[in-house]
């Protein structure tokens, strides 16, 4: 099979038969063997109907239908997992990615032998300061922390191997960063492509600022997990014995001094009422803390087992 087509939704009962229909048209210009997998999130209006419709009347047309709102990650997880095709493609549901990217998009794939493919949309419709500069900063804060340069990296519309989607991680909120995912997990060969962006043609985003914030976040998390998620006693064990052996020293000095001054008979404080022994103290146990986050840390990443990020109700063609 050439192409798998994975489109997690919420509430896009408007755009769904348009959207169909045009990845269709495609499919068919271009002679690609093709499933579209429809990953419904729990949506409250009549998009399963729909979707359900669509895979009676066209064999390739799959979905899967979460009990109720588990987020867009875990979505594309489900959708990675059923993928078939050589290539996969994700897009999103309400009109604003062209599938016209798609053939482009698997030519660079097979042709051009990238890992994966990120779209980029150049031009957008959206407001220039709900989405646009947050936007901006937001790909300039990802690119320098993960050393992925990329333009776009919360854009839907982007193209797999399959071997990528099978050995990644999505999780959380974390599908804004599969292709740092995907370059922590040694797939090295990251391309981009201008995408045409479309106006919205039916309904209301899902997504408020607050994505924004979570995405900053999201960052600092990813961030953690590619350097220390494997070792986190490397991280925390580093703190908090740094910062025990300083309080550790710091003690020893005021009771040191302590001791000279009584020797001496000078005049002297008790050594509750130096300041300093608050400060040595604090940072020790502060220093502990640390050292036993990094163990439980250890201990967790041994004994974790995978669980159930989201529950499925239904499914159809699969």
């Amino acid at each position: 099979m050439n192409l798998s087509i994975v489109i997690p939704l919420l509430n896009e009962e408007e755009s769904l038969q348009e959207l169909h229909n045009w990845i269709v048209s495609v499919m068919k210009t271009n002679n690609y063997t093709y499933e579209v997998i429809f990953i419904d999130d729990g949506s409250t209006d009549n998009s399963w109907q729909i979707i359900e419709r669509l895979s009676s009347e066209n064999p390739s047309v799959k979905g899967v239908r979460f009990l109720k709102n588990f987020g867009k990650s875990q979505a594309l997880h489900a959708g990675f997992a059923r993928a078939k095709g050589d290539v996969v493609i994700t897009m999103d549901a309400d009109l604003q990615d062209n599938p016209e990217e798609i053939p482009e998009l698997y030519n660079m794939i097979i042709n051009q032998k990238f890992d994966l493919v990120s779209g980029w949309k150049k031009k957008r419709y959206d407001s220039v300061f709900a989405k646009n500069l947050p936007s901006k900063l937001f790909n300039w804060a990802a690119r320098k922390t993960s050393d992925v340069e990329l333009n776009d990296f919360n854009c839907g519309l982007k193209a797999y191997k399959n071997i990528v989607v099978k050995n990644i991680e999505v999780s959380g909120e974390m599908h804004r960063y599969i292709p740092v995912l995907a370059k922590n997990a040694g797939f090295g060969k990251i391309g981009e492509k201008v995408v045409k962006h479309q106006a919205r043609k039916y309904g209301e985003t899902k997504f408020g600022m607050d994505r924004f914030i979570n995405g900053f976040l999201d960052l600092i998390t990813i961030w953690f997990l590619s350097r220390f998620g494997k070792r986190p006693m490397h991280l925390f064990g580093a703190l908090g014995s740094g910062m025990f052996i300083i309080g550790f020293f710091a003690a020893l000095f005021i009771g040191v001094n302590k001791l000279i001054r009584l020797y001496n008979d000078y005049p002297t404080m008790k050594v509750t009422e130096n300041p300093w022994f608050f400060i040595s103290l604090t940072t020790m146990v502060l220093g502990t803390q640390l050292f036993l986050a990094g163990f439980l840390g250890e201990i967790i990443l041994k004994t974790k087992s995978n669980e159930g990020r989201y529950k499925i109700s239904k499914e159809v063609n699969l």
